[in-house]
């Protein structure tokens, strides 16, 4: 699918073009980090308007997460008609769907809609080690939304859950993999090796029908982390109708996450892994944000 691009002049500025519109369909966090809070966040940081459609609620906070509740999918396939029967939407990023019948509901609505940009988050389990996707929906995210993305974002864990295997140990085993979710279906595979692969640099895998690259950034030592996963994903999407390609609208994604991880540390949130800090430009340049 190609991205479109917004080029339809402002008549009240001329020579201006609308931001692109970005859509998160996930699950809310109710700490800010991570879910449908940090995906919006990521979009404004990065010029793109967010729209969302939430599937589930959770009560977390940055210690854990203690519940989650799912959103009747009646009610999630009404959200996201009614969104597009209205707005043009220019990229979608998928983040915690919960359960199977949630990911069979949404693989349905892109069947339906045909959005021009889709970036897969397969999130299975949080930061804090709590699993946030019933065991049984891992058939139906691999076999009825996985072919139907542009873009699939798994880190190691979620990348062996998905083809069955033991976790990556190395970059050579983690492109290895990326190929082999290309095999299942993906179009396109980031597999992100930040949290697992031992090095001085987090290397993530980029692998398309034509290329396989290896996206490299200075790993930041701070356990402030909540939500990189969600923040990456949507990065790409806001990104991608603004760039001419997947592997520069990534390499932008990344290198706006890795700045965001380097300024955690100057926010106070919560007592356990804290957020990354979206705004870390307008915050930490008191001048030009006035």
């Amino acid at each position: 699918m190609t991205p479109a691009l917004r080029t339809t002049p402002d008549p009240e500025q001329p020579g201006t073009t609308p931001p692109p519109v970005a859509l998160t369909i996930a699950t809310s966090d109710p700490s800010g980090g991570a879910g449908i809070q940090a995906d919006l966040k990521t979009f404004s940081a990065l010029g793109a308007y967010g729209t969302a459609v939430l599937v589930a609620l959770t009560a977390q906070n940055t210690r854990g997460v203690t519940g989650i509740q799912v959103i009747p999918t009646a009610f999630i396939a009404e959200q996201l008609d009614t969104l597009f029967a209205d707005v043009s939407v220019d990229a979608v990023k998928i983040g915690m769907l919960a359960n199977a019948a949630v990911i069979r509901t949404v693989a349905d609505a892109l069947v339906r809609l045909r959005p021009p940009c889709i970036v897969l988050d397969p999130v299975m389990v949080a930061a804090s080690g709590d699993r946030l996707l019933e065991p049984d929906a891992v058939a139906d995210l691999r076999d009825r939304l996985l072919p139907l993305v542009d873009l699939v974002t798994p880190n190691i864990p979620e990348a062996a859950t998905l083809l069955a295997r033991p976790p990556a140990q190395s970059v050579d085993e983690a492109e290895e993999q990326a190929r082999d979710l290309r095999r299942m279906g993906a179009r396109r595979v980031l597999l992100k090796g930040g949290h697992r692969l031992d090095s001085d640099e987090s290397t993530d895998v980029y692998v398309d029908a034509e290329r396989t690259r290896l996206f490299n950034a200075p790993r930041i030592r701070t356990r402030h982390t909540h939500g990189t996963g969600c923040t990456l994903s949507s990065a790409i999407a806001a990104l991608r109708p603004q760039r001419p390609g997947w592997p520069e609208a990534i390499g932008a994604a990344k290198a706006y996450l890795t700045e965001a991880i380097a300024a955690a540390d100057t926010l106070a949130v919560g007592t356990g892994n804290g957020p990354v800090h979206h705004f870390y430009h307008w915050w930490g340049n008191r001048d030009a944000a006035s």
